[in-house]
């Protein structure tokens, strides 16, 4: 394949030949996802989307930039403060990290304001407007006040700050008011905090046929004498704390269950790590916050006048079809429906692969309701790493238990702000009579598979589900995934060791086709580069594809850098984090890095290795994994890596999935060796990859259909 015009490689750096130092090799990991933080703020500036749609892309980037604090820079702090010099791959110390994100994320800050400032005028040209506290009607007025003395201000608690009263606990992603007051009756000053309800909405709609909203703490600001009768408010600001949020698994935890529970506790208790303030806050009341809050871990930041941009979604849910996307109704896979929705008949007739969010997640939980009421069907094992608060999943496991079946689910306890959900699963299994097994203590169990056992004319047969995106019916329609189901015995005798491993700490032995981290996945990555370097260095056509999340792992990008170095052509699509640094002569100049941000998120991963053709070709290694390239999933995590070799699959995913990301310069940017991200500029016939699938159907479980495919794809690209 020749790479369309638009996304030709960069030109080459024209100031220095030379090989970089090992310092200048890598982009750091954390500026890199503020990069990727900052694309997400972008599209919130896109004027070709609806407008609630960029609604929804700055409260996503202010709920990824709260987590980031919550996690990434809490580790960081955390290693300042034990004074562990751990350098990052690019060379630098924590603190120097820290210098760099602390300022580039009020920067980021800075903008999320300014483009709330862009968007909130815009939605009054809507005829949805925020108000502010200034700009209720008097008619409106009467109403808030009685439904602030109604709904508000029974959950309100004033706490005052004096030797008598030590400074309140403040939760995590709390938002407080402070207040500066004066008693008429004797002049005392006197200062309060309010904090408010984490279960109050964040905002407050008026009656009327006109949408108009305003924010909980304006209202208990402008109701402030009804809470503080007999007082004089001189002042009030509202402040916001964010709090170290990990949680960090000790060797002598004998339970899990009871170590979790109670390390969620703590979280919530944990550090401050950032502390906002609302823009204009006297400084007396900044001096008292600093003072109490600050601390010596604390990052202070002024963020503006609407703080936690991220409950900005609240407004999303306004019903304006006008101002959203068009709605998406996924496809349920053909060929399962020509077999009259036998999931096991069509599997078994051949391999299917669902696009997920294009085609339903619902076709998964087809396959599992099918296992808990077929009366053939022995035993289902089930990986379970974020299945969401309301899962079809797990009542298929209850199920399938209650009827008898041997039923195990793995239970990940470790998936990040999952963990207390995860709890509650685990806790409902058991009781349904589920053998829930928890995986290791060090490790966290990210493989995405389902495996169900079946009688079938005398003999046993083994049915797998392998998805690189997790089992939660919510992320399954905004999340782009892959889905592939297979009763290859091979295969299905991989999956039974893979289970065996995490439940008994059995070893597999002699693995067909599953690689599985953290044993043998990162050596079978290398060897296949390796073989693309020998095809190269041979001179046949040597070529990578691959697409995933991040790419953080030093020795996988050296490797990739000594690909290109033989002549290997790369490219790579990193939605988020990539600490390879591409196009730069003498180490990366055949890499090329792309990222796509759109209306889905970009989540499946895929790597496809040419086998000394060019790409896309027949014969191509091609690959599906629930692993993305970082030191995390080839050493800490339990992956897999799956061949396919099924012809169909493999030309759905390869030449349509993995070309159409190629293709898109809609919504795609293009990594310098700079590190600076550039907006593809599209093209005289401009491709749009989610537009692509929403309106032609993919191969996947097309079945008789199959003919019928349209061709744009290899069209375009020939």
């Amino acid at each position: 394949m020749t790479r369309p015009a638009h996304i030709a490689p960069l030109s080459r750096p024209e100031d220095d030949a030379s090989t970089p130092e090992p310092n200048d090799r890598y982009f750091n990991r954390e500026l890199s996802w503020l990069a990727f933080n900052r694309r997400v703020l972008e599209e919130a500036c896109n004027g070709a989307h609806p407008l609630l749609e960029r609604l929804r892309f700055l409260s996503i980037c202010g709920s990824n930039l709260d987590e980031f604090f919550m996690v990434r820079v809490a580790g960081l702090k955390g290693q300042q403060a034990q004074d562990v010099d751990r350098r990052s791959a690019d060379g630098l110390t924590p603190g120097q990290q820290l210098a760099a994100i602390v300022a580039e994320a009020d920067r980021l800050m800075e903008s999320q304001q300014a483009v709330w400032s862009d968007v909130r005028t815009l939605l009054d040209e809507a005829n949805l407007h925020v108000l502010r506290r200034d700009a209720v009607t008097e008619e409106a007025d009467g109403w808030l006040e009685e439904h602030f003395r109604d709904q508000i201000f029974p959950t309100l608690t004033p706490q005052a700050l004096d030797p008598a009263h030590p400074f309140p606990f403040i939760p995590n992603k709390g938002l407080s008011i402070i207040f500066d007051l004066e008693r008429i009756a004797d002049r005392e000053p006197i200062r309060e905090v309010v904090m408010l309800p984490a279960t109050t909405p964040r905002f407050v709609r008026l009656p009327g046929a006109d949408a108009r909203y305003i924010s909980v703490e304006s209202i208990v600001k402008r109701f402030a004498p009804l809470i503080f009768p007999g007082y004089v408010v001189h002042g009030a600001a509202a402040f916001r704390v964010l709090r170290d949020s990990d949680i960090e698994i000790e060797e002598e935890a004998e339970d899990l269950v009871r170590y979790f529970a109670k390390a969620i506790k703590r979280r919530r208790r944990g550090r401050v790590i950032r502390l906002e303030l609302e823009t204009g806050m006297p400084d007396s009341l900044a001096a008292v916050l600093k003072g109490e809050l600050g601390g010596a871990d604390a990052i202070i930041t002024e963020s503006g006048h609407l703080l936690g941009i991220a409950d900005l979604a609240m407004l999303v849910d306004e019903d304006r079809p006008d101002l959203k996307f068009p709605p998406l109704t996924p496809r349920f896979p053909e060929r399962i429906r020509e077999f009259d929705g036998d999931c096991f008949a069509a599997i078994s007739a051949k391999d299917i692969v669902v696009h997920h969010p294009y085609e339903t997640f619902e076709v998964v939980i087809a396959f599992l309701k099918q296992a808990a009421a077929d009366p053939d069907v022995i035993a289902i094992k089930q990986t379970l790493y974020r299945a969401g608060k309301q899962s079809a999943i797990i009542a298929a496991l209850v199920a399938a238990a209650e009827a008898g079946k041997s039923v195990t689910a793995v239970v990940e306890l470790k998936a990040r702000f999952d963990e207390e959900q995860n709890l509650l699963w685990a806790s409902q299994l058991e009781r349904a009579g589920v053998q829930v097994v928890y995986g290791f203590i060090d490790w966290k169990t990210h493989a995405k598979v389902s495996m169900v056992v079946r009688r079938e004319n005398g003999s046993v047969r083994t049915y797998c589900h392998f998805g690189t995106g997790n089992y939660h019916p919510v992320t399954a329609r905004i999340y782009t995934d892959i889905s592939y189901f297979t009763a290859d015995q091979a295969i299905g005798r991989d999956a039974a060791q893979m289970f065996n491993y995490i439940t008994g700490y059995v070893e597999p032995r002699d693995m067909n086709c599953i690689g599985l981290s953290p044993l043998d996945l990162r050596e079978r990555l290398e060897g296949l580069i390796d073989a693309e370097i020998a095809h190269a260095r041979a001179g046949r056509p040597a070529a990578i594809w691959a697409k995933m999340n991040s790419v953080v792992d030093p020795k996988i990008i050296d490797k990739l850098y000594e690909a290109s170095g033989a002549g290997v052509q790369i490219d790579l699509i990193i939605r988020g984090i990539c600490c390879l640094r591409p196009q730069v002569e003498n180490m990366s100049e055949n890499i090329r890095v792309k990222s796509v941000v759109g209306r889905f998120l970009e989540h499946s991963r895929i790597w496809a290795f040419g086998n000394g053709k060019a790409l896309p070709n027949d014969g191509a290694r091609l690959y599906i994994s629930s692993a993305d390239w970082m030191p995390r999933n080839f050493d800490r995590r339990v992956e897999y890596m799956l061949p396919i070799t099924n012809p169909t699959v493999h030309d759905q995913i390869l030449d349509q999935v993995m070309v159409a990301n190629l293709l898109d310069d809609e919504q795609s940017w293009i990594l310098g060796p700079d590190g600076e991200y550039t907006r593809v500029v599209p093209s005289e016939r401009p491709f749009n990859l989610h537009r692509y699938f929403m309106t032609n159907p993919s191969l996947s479980g097309r079945g008789a259909a199959l003919e019928k495919v349209p061709t744009l794809l290899l069209r375009t690209i020939s």
